[in-house]
């Protein structure tokens, strides 16, 4: 008879690069456990670096995990000012980067992970199944197909990689595909030239209704207000409310507030137009080659010259199928995760703290942690997911009541405070910025780098 597998001496796979990731790196090497980070990309924060010039809801005292930083404190690394708002790049090249040279090989680049299973069992198979390690299929960046034998996975991956279509059923338009060279599904950079000539003197579509479009519609009323010819054509799916532009001088995030303020300057101002009711179903071309925009109703708006798409992220689950996952049938979170993120009840700040007992499976062992354990909720804070990471190193160290315990505690006055689009650093460090629990502030709306795409705070 042979003698059964033990996993205690395999590495815990980390999938992603990212600030969850590599928090969640730390704090397996913190509990003597071994991590094995596998990166897509080329470089830490790779998804990150895409939003480089953009600014987070939340101050470096609240983007950096305690465990990375007693990693770091070896090495002469000191944490930026805490109330100082970073941008995307800041977050990726003064604390991701570093992070991951202390982890040093136990992060491995250009590592893509197309598949995870048990070994030699399928999604079906019943028999043996838990006591059998992970298998985790990677294709290395030089094309070398890899299987690496994993006690535990943490895919840590994010949403990043998947944004939601322009059609209003969730799917791509008709015609979305085909006009690809002209749709953009991010924040444009308009600080570089490149994309700057994209859209000035342009007609642009800007589809969604969430800070990411506040931001879009804002870079282009600015940009109108120096490039004739640039305007905006704002896409919503439903009508304006009160609430279209979020709670102003309300908002429990002070940032968004003052994004959705800005989108309504835009509007206001003329530099941006709104089509309400509009649910996208098909994207043509006029004679002239320009994109129609044709919604469900039957509804033809003018021709616009690009399409920026910006109604969210949803996470890839394919090279998950052969493992047992227990989602949620709407947001595709885990299932006991899932009523604590709905976006119809919470935002980031109202959310509270969780751990392994949220995030587990059916399938013991792996686990979805960071943006990506929220599925297609839209707001997700970074100090949530280092508690998320905190919790399950502790679980699969063995102590449980570690686990189980809450360690994250929130600032007095929230972590969903922002910069918004302050530039200035008295501004951004001003105590007037509030956070998600603060009194409503007044804000000074101005220009500069707004809150993040990626849905982070």
């Amino acid at each position: 008879m042979n003698a059964p597998t033990t996993t205690d001496q395999l590495p815990v796979v980390v999938i992603g690069a990212g600030p969850i990731g590599l928090a969640a790196a730390a704090h397996l090497t913190e509990r003597g456990l071994e991590p094995l980070v596998l990166e897509a990309g080329p470089s830490a924060g790779t998804a990150v670096r895409d939003w480089a010039h953009v600014r987070l809801f939340s101050p470096w005292s609240e983007v950096t995990d305690p465990a990375a930083e007693k990693l770091l404190a070896p090495t002469g690394w000191v944490r930026p000012d805490g109330s100082v708002y970073p941008t995307g790049g800041d977050w990726a090249e003064q604390y991701l980067q570093p992070l991951a040279d202390t982890l040093g090989d136990k992060i491995r680049y250009g590592a893509t992970v197309t598949g995870v299973a048990r070994a030699g069992r399928d999604r079906i198979v019943d028999s043996g199944r838990a006591e059998q390690p992970f298998t985790v299929h990677v294709t290395h960046a030089d094309g070398r197909e890899e299987r690496i034998t994993a006690r535990a996975v943490i895919d840590a991956s994010g949403t990043w990689s998947v944004p939601s279509p322009i059609g209003a059923d969730g799917l791509s338009a008709l015609g979305e595909k085909a006009a690809a060279e002209h749709i953009s599904y991010r924040v444009p950079d308009l600080k570089d030239p490149a994309v700057r000539s994209r859209y000035a003197g342009k007609r642009t579509a800007v589809v969604g209704s969430g800070a990411s479009a506040f931001t879009a519609l804002a870079y282009l009323a600015d940009l109108a207000k120096e490039e004739a010819g640039t305007h905006a054509v704002w896409i919503l799916r439903r009508g304006i409310t009160g609430s279209t532009y979020g709670g102003g001088e309300a908002d429990e995030l002070p940032a968004r507030g003052a994004l959705g303020l800005r989108a309504k300057a835009a509007v206001e101002s003329g530099h941006a137009s709104a089509a309400t009711g509009f649910r996208t179903e098909a994207v043509e071309r006029d004679v002239d080659g320009r994109l129609v925009l044709v919604a469900e109703d039957g509804r033809r708006l003018d021709p616009v010259d690009e399409i920026i798409v910006l109604t969210g992220f949803r996470p890839d689950l394919s090279f998950l199928s052969e493992v047992r996952l227990g989602l949620d049938e709407r947001l595709q979170a885990p299932t006991a995760l899932a009523p604590l993120i709905d976006p119809n009840v919470h935002s980031c700040g109202t959310v509270y703290p969780h751990g392994v007992n949220e995030l587990s499976h059916p399938e013991m062992g792996i686990y979805l942690v960071g943006m990506k354990s929220y599925g297609r909720a839209p707001t997700f804070l970074a100090m949530t997911g280092y508690e998320q990471v905190r919790s399950i190193a502790a679980s699969l160290a063995g102590d449980q009541e570690a686990a189980e315990r809450v360690e994250l505690t929130l600032p007095e006055t929230g972590v969903c405070g922002g910069a918004g689009l302050f530039d200035d650093p008295d501004a951004a460090q001003s105590s007037d910025g509030g956070g998600c629990c603060a009194a409503p502030a007044t804000l000074q709306i101005g220009l500069g780098a707004p809150a993040t795409t990626s849905g982070s705070c």
